[in-house]
């Protein structure tokens, strides 16, 4: 089912439109955090020089802090509006560049990423989860990592029942009428924010954690909340099976980053033997 269909019938979230809003407000400071938090998990060496595929490159921005450390990068989204998000970052930033390539496609199509070369870095950040067939989109994410390259994902942890009622909330999101889904996710952010606001006012330090929210990731409070909401379809996995999957085809793990037992992404960076 083509991107338009499956966000007609209440299949998918409009990840696009929502990253078109981010990129409204996007500044240098985050700009820079996103960069800090690539060089943390690869390395100061992963970009000068290397080729680095993001696969759903979402609002463009990791895909901008790529190439502004080096790297030949190509960004590819299955969303017609993230591609048009990483187009606007490139005019912005890089107009007319060579070495920034943005395509669509999909992360489930292997013979598109065939199509592909091989990548020094792989990079697909909080993206397979959300493809409907998740262990199919971590095989095919091996496809384009070149021999002794590094693959860097992020996928959600498995709470649990917490993580299944997760997916019913998020696909009441994406079916409710579009008036009504700004009252889930205002009821989403009471939710997950009142105690840190709370602690906040208590400590005299209003809307701290607010402003300072994954700032390691350049991202924005609101758009997250909006993203976690209707972040449908929607995979989850302990770090134990995300390990075994890519051992068993050829990597070996070189960084983990968990979320801390959180609804949060683990992150991984292997590299292929």
């Amino acid at each position: 089912m083509a991107h338009a269909q499956e966000v007609a019938a209440g299949e998918r979230f409009e990840f696009g439109k929502n990253w078109a809003r981010f990129l409204e407000g996007l500044t240098e400071e985050r700009i820079a955090r996103a960069e800090g938090s690539l060089v943390r998990m690869l390395g100061p060496d992963a970009f000068s020089g290397r080729t680095f595929l993001d696969i759903g490159s979402g609002s463009g921005l990791f895909s901008l802090a790529a190439r502004r450390l080096g790297a030949r990068v190509c960004s590819v989204d299955f969303d017609p509006q993230s591609v048009a998000c990483a187009l606007e970052l490139r005019r912005r930033y890089f107009p007319g560049d060579v070495d920034w390539r943005i395509e669509e496609g999909s992360a489930l199509d292997p013979d598109y990423l065939k199509s592909l070369d091989s990548f020094d870095v792989v990079y697909s950040w909080g993206v397979l989860h959300h493809t409907g067939a998740m262990w199919k989109a971590l095989e095919n994410a091996a496809i384009p990592v070149a021999p002794r390259g590094v693959l860097f994902v992020a996928i959600y942890n498995d709470n649990g029942p917490a993580s299944r009622r997760w997916t019913s909330v998020k696909r009441l999101y994406n079916r409710l009428p579009q008036p009504l889904k700004p009252v889930l996710s205002a009821g989403t952010l009471v939710f997950g924010w009142w105690r840190r606001l709370l602690k906040d006012l208590i400590t005299l330090r209003p809307f701290r954690s607010w402003r300072e929210y994954k700032m390691d990731r350049g991202m924005s409070p609101w758009r997250d909340i909006v993203d976690w909401v209707g972040g449908y379809p929607f995979e989850f996995a302990k770090p134990e099976e995300i390990l075994d999957f890519y051992r068993e085809r050829g990597f070996t793990l070189e960084r983990l980053k968990t979320s801390g037992g959180s609804y949060g992404c683990n992150e991984f960076v292997f590299r292929r033997n």
